[in-house]
């Protein structure tokens, strides 16, 4: 069998890549099952369309966002959690902002935009309305609807639009929201003409074009939605590619999501509804929609029909969603943050950030909380690991002996090695194997501190403001410490403020991981000891462009887990250079214990 005796650290290493690797494969590309079948008419009911807003686009020439707003009579959004307003043409909510978020950590800085009205580039907004085959006189995203109730939408004070179509069709929208991020859509069509007509309700989430900074996080962004129980996630290049999805569903609900942000429609959870997530192209620009079609109502003469849809425009907080899912009975709506394929780890993981970040009020010192908690968790299986590195360390010289002694006999040199170990009491699979039943733990921490919205902008102690940025600081200007910001630099500014941009905290991660490795048996090829003593460079290199929060968890981690290793060291009379670095800075050297 090969020798695992000085291997450990390698293995550990591919094997956490490989599941890394794995991971984002899960992670970046879930695949939906292939499309369903197209619904049938059944009792009397027709499968409907929803109307495309995007034919109204004629090719993409874009409006400054205040005056593409101005094309159309609006009314007033004011909450504690939003404010905008609801445009009269065509009905939509299409411009709205969220109070409690900036656009970067100065407070005075503008709120966050999430929708936007059409006609400005990278349009946001929702739209309701009715479905029907052949009928004139629906309305349409041009039509201008009147204001019949209300002055302003705020928390108990719904507004009410109308629209007569001329043609025996009475239509009224009534809008309500809450203080967070629910409208309430009722919609009611009134039969005066001298036939019965065929209507079915519709809601959509139309985005065209998406911003350039989307698609740069390794959180879900693209369509979203839980349809018959199944959660439906699909960024936005594979919807692109794959083309329509089709659903048919009891209640669910379906979207559009960013990393942090949502906006999603909401049906009856007691009715059956055609779903859609479908990709068009107008003017040159991509248009993704998810809509939903209800079931088609006969409105018979004389008669009125009602259709109550909800919307959910703002942050995704887990609170507010997990709120929503009760009271409102929406299903796994706190599925639309993006938990990864690991989710039964990484939502009591978020649980427990919770619960810290409530008691400390700091996310940054929730992170090194949990980071403990994981520790003591998984205290033994890693005591075990370490233990075996120890003793493997300790009869390095005896196993490096071997292997010379032994060079020309592989076979031999390995029975020796294998007597060694058996003398010693030592199996080498112990220096890895424990390890390995963490790497899944971290691997959720690491996704749960990508997607949590409450590290957007969340200060720690000194220098960090914001632990979803990367580290502000940079050795290139000694840590601000010369008035000189290297971005400033004419030809190579933006190298040097990119991938030359280490700050603080990747150094000291970089120490740390340096010290780990630096306890652990060497690897016996040359080779291998050169790879892994470039790999904390590498790895400071590659975490500096990281969120300073995640460089923190990741410092600390190893910080504890050199504290673990030394204790064992000690207690084993093992070199370390912990020890080797004391009694160079004192002149004396360190008994073990």
């Amino acid at each position: 069998m090969p020798d695992q005796s000085n291997r450990n650290t390698v293995i550990f290493m591919v094997c956490a890549a490989l599941m890394l690797i794995a991971y984002q494969v899960f992670v970046m590309g879930p695949q939906a099952k292939r499309r369903e079948a197209e619904l049938k008419a059944r009792g009397g009911d027709q499968v409907q369309t929803v109307p495309g807003a995007a034919a109204s686009i004629q090719k993409a020439v874009y409006l400054p966002r205040d005056q593409a707003a101005a094309k159309s009579p609006r009314v007033q959004i004011d909450t504690p959690a939003v404010y905008g307003s609801v445009a009269l043409k065509g009905a939509r909510i299409d411009d709205l902002y969220l109070k409690g978020y900036r656009q970067t950590v100065d407070p005075k800085s503008p709120a966050v935009e999430l929708l936007r009205p059409e006609g400005a580039e990278h349009a946001w907004f929702a739209e309701f309305g009715w479905a029907g085959a052949n009928l004139p006189g629906l309305p349409t995203p041009d039509t201008v609807w009147t204001l019949a109730e209300g002055a302003k939408l705020a928390p108990g004070q719904p507004i009410t639009l109308r629209y007569d179509n001329g043609q025996g069709l009475v239509f009224s929208r009534k809008i309500a929201v809450d203080d967070k991020f629910m409208f309430t859509v009722t919609d009611t069509v009134a039969n005066t003409a001298g036939q019965a007509v065929t209507l079915a309700p519709y809601a959509s989430v139309q985005r065209q074009g998406i911003p350039a900074d989307v698609n740069r996080s390794t959180a879900h962004e693209g369509a979203v939605g839980v349809l018959d129980g199944a959660l439906r996630m699909f960024k936005y290049k594979d919807w692109k590619k794959n083309g329509e999805k089709d659903f048919s569903s009891n209640g669910g609900w379906l979207g559009i999501t960013d990393k942090y942000w949502l906006a999603a429609v909401v049906p009856d959870q007691g009715e059956n509804v055609h779903s859609a997530f479908r990709v068009t192209q107008a003017g040159g620009v991509d248009i993704y929609e998810s809509n939903f079609v209800a079931q088609s109502h006969t409105i018979a003469p004389g008669q009125a029909v009602t259709h109550v849809s909800h919307m959910f425009a703002g942050a995704k907080t887990v609170p507010v969603l997990k709120a929503y899912q009760t009271d409102l009975k929406i299903p796994r709506f706190t599925d639309a943050v993006d938990w990864g394929v690991l989710y039964f780890f990484t939502k009591p993981i978020f649980w427990m950030l919770e619960q810290f970040n409530a008691l400390f009020h700091n996310f940054g010192l929730s992170i090194l909380a949990l980071t403990v908690v994981v520790k003591v968790a998984f205290f033994y299986p890693a005591n075990l690991s370490f233990e075996s590195m120890t003793k493997m360390k300790k009869i390095q010289p005896e196993t490096e002996a071997l292997r010379t002694k032994f060079k020309d006999d592989p076979a031999k040199q390995q029975q020796e090695l294998m007597a060694l170990y058996q003398r010693e009491k030592i199996n080498p699979l112990l220096g890895c194997l424990p390890m390995l039943a963490t790497i899944p733990v971290f691997l959720a921490l690491f996704k749960v501190l990508n997607v949590a919205i409450e590290m957007r902008h969340a200060p720690f102690f000194g220098w960090v403001q914001d632990l979803s940025s990367r580290d502000p600081s940079t050795v290139l200007n000694l840590f601000g410490l010369i008035p000189w910001d290297p971005a400033t630099t004419p030809m190579i500014g933006t190298f040097l403020a990119g991938s030359l941009h280490i700050g603080v905290w990747p150094l000291l991660y970089g120490l740390f991981q340096w010290l780990t490795m630096a306890m652990s048996p060497p690897a016996p090829d040359p080779t291998q000891q050169k790879m892994m003593q470039m790999m904390p460079i590498i790895f400071t290199f590659v975490l500096s462009q990281m969120a300073v929060g995640l460089l923190i968890y990741y410092t600390w981690s190893n910080l504890l887990t050199i504290l673990q290793q030394y204790v064992i060291m000690r207690r084993f009379k093992v070199d370390n250079p912990i020890d080797r670095i004391i009694a160079r800075v004192t002149g004396k050297p360190v008994e073990a214990s």
